[in-house]
Formats: C-alpha cells, structure tokens, sequence
C-alpha cells in the first residue's frame, strides 16, 4: 500500500508539504502542489482517515491539547466538562476534533511537533493547563503557525487567543465572602501550582483582600493537591482562623483535616467541582463553567480561522456553596 511518505519521497518534499498539499491549505506553491498531486495520481494514493475526514461537508480540524493530571480525580472532572463542551460545539460548526494529550508530544522538538499537527490536518489548537513550564507551547503560539485559544494563560497574539475568568478578582470575592461571613483575621492561604499563571493571579486577589483589610496572611504552597493540602492544615491551621484554598481539590483536604483535628475554621475552595457536594460540609466555592469556557473556545478559534486576531476573553464566574441535593442525578 502506497503511504504519504512514498508519495513525498517521489514528489521530493517533505510529509508535511504533501499534507498541506492533501489538506488544501493556501501557502503552498502551485508548482508545489502539481508536483505533488501529479505524483499521488500516478501512484494511486488514496488519503487516510484523517484526509478523507477534511471533505467539504466539514470545516477544519482542531486539537484540544489537554494536560492530565494522574491519579487526579478533580482534574479527569474538569477535562471531561472542558471535552464536552469542545465537542459539542464543534459538530455545530462542524468542525473536526481530536484530543493530544500533553505527554504525547512533550519529548518532541518545536519542529516535530508542528510536523504531528500538520500531518494529521490540524487548523487550530486549543491549550488546556498551560503553565510557566511550558516552553514548548510557547515556541507552538510564537510562530503563529496554527491558529491558538490558551485557557487560563495570558497568551495573546495576531493568531492566538486567551479564554478565562478574572482569576485575582474571583479570588478576591470568595475570600472576602467567607472571610466577612466568619469574622476573620489571620488566614492561611493554599496556594496552587508554583508554575502556573493561575496561581499568580489568585495570589494577586488573596493579597490585595488581605491589604485592604489588614489581615494577617500565610502562603503556603499545596501544589493542587488534596494531601499536600491536608498536611498544610494539620501543621498551619490552629494559628490562623480561616482556610482559602487556591481549588476545590485542596479544599476538600483542608476541611477533612479540620475534622480529624476536631477544630473549626471556615474553607473555601475554587472550581466548583461535583466532589465538593459529597463533602458533608459546605463550603463556598468560585465556579467555573467548564463546559461554557471551551464552548467560548471553540468560538474563538472558528473567529481566528476566519482571519480574525487574537484577543483576550473573559467568561464570568459565580460564587456557590456546594450542596448534595445539588448534584445528585
């Protein structure tokens, strides 16, 4: 059976040509694309799955490029609500998406990993949990080469595009409403990820609450994880009399924490994730609306796909208390 990579070969170009050539895309040469077209007739290739999925009843494929976190069983809740959304709106605007996950090119250069997406047809890519890390995607949203919606990241450019709430004012507001409720003045803050952006900027809200009202404030650092964030209360929790955690994750270990120490303090939490119903005590909460985001996302994309620039998106958030009757089906 005849492959891509004997047609390049014959055609002398590389895979990827012979892809954009397949994939009808615009800079490449008509010199270029004759070579090519001539070579996949006179060797009788017929296109995979992914070529004959790029028919004129469609669009344009996308990538969701999704960051998994393992044995996070918050994080699985999120990107099922974030692929939800992705997939429902793009049978509306009939668009095709396939999921990458974030190890699957992370040994790759720069260059291969344009190579992956160019090969497998892709337009667009939408970035789930990027972090400071990652330079990779970086260099992916530099060259400006796919059309980009970054969620949660302050990316923006001519071809990309950053979706997300105001994490520092969201922040802010959960921690004020719980603070006010409680009367409190020493909190001790779990702060999420020391590489992510949405880390700083929850930082951001916790300290200017904490100015305004001059409350004593303690950072600690709990990595969005429930037991890292259980040890922090065990150890920091009797010298403070609030605990705001930068996620529901971390929340949820706080607060289990506090029961076993058979001592109170008000927690808040951040995400508004179904866990946090089965709790058995409820705590205020920001929620996102996941599925909305990377609806918004999608949207985006088709704008920048239509030769839109990119541009910043603010989706708004809620504030909740979390209750089983709530989320039981």
């Amino acid at each position: 059976m005849v492959s891509i990579k004997d047609v390049a070969k014959e055609a002398g170009v590389a895979i990827s040509t012979v892809s954009k050539v397949l994939n009808n895309y615009p800079n490449v040469s008509e010199d270029t694309r004759k070579k090519v077209m001539d070579v996949v007739d006179r060797l009788g290739f017929v296109p995979n799955a992914v070529a004959a999925s790029l028919s004129s009843k469609r669009t344009g494929r996308v990538a969701l490029l999704i960051n998994i976190s393992l044995g996070t069983q918050a994080s699985d809740e999120i990107n099922m609500q974030y692929i939800s959304g992705a997939v429902h709106r793009a049978k509306e605007l009939q668009l095709d998406v396939i999921t990458v996950f974030k190890t699957m090119i992370e040994d790759m250069t720069a260059t291969e990993v344009i190579s992956y997406f160019e090969s497998q047809g892709i337009k667009g890519i939408i970035v789930y949990g990027m972090t400071k890390k990652d330079k990779l995607i970086k260099k992916l949203i530099d060259s400006g080469i796919f059309k980009m919606v970054v969620i949660d990241a302050p990316m923006v450019n001519d071809t990309t595009t950053c979706v997300s709430i105001n994490n520092k004012k969201a922040q802010y507001d959960i921690a004020k409403k719980t603070i006010t409720e409680n009367k409190c003045k020493r909190i001790l803050y779990i702060a999420g990820e020391e590489d992510g952006y949405v880390t700083s900027e929850r930082l951001e809200g916790i300290k200017k609450l904490c100015d305004e009202k001059k409350l004593k404030l303690s950072v600690r650092n709990g990595q969005f994880s429930e037991l890292r964030a259980r040890q922090l209360t065990m150890r920091y929790a009797k010298n403070n009399d609030c605990v705001v955690c930068a996620s529901d994750l971390m929340a949820i270990g706080a607060m289990k924490a506090l029961i076993d120490m058979d001592i109170f303090r008000p927690v808040c939490g951040f995400d508004g994730i179904i866990l946090m119903g089965y709790v058995g005590k409820q705590m205020n909460t920001v929620k996102q609306d996941f599925v909305q985001i990377s609806e918004i996302a999608l949207d985006e994309l088709w704008r920048l796909m239509q030769g839109e620039k990119g541009r910043k998106v603010t989706v708004p958030h809620t504030m909740v208390r979390m209750k089983y009757e709530d989320i039981i089906c």
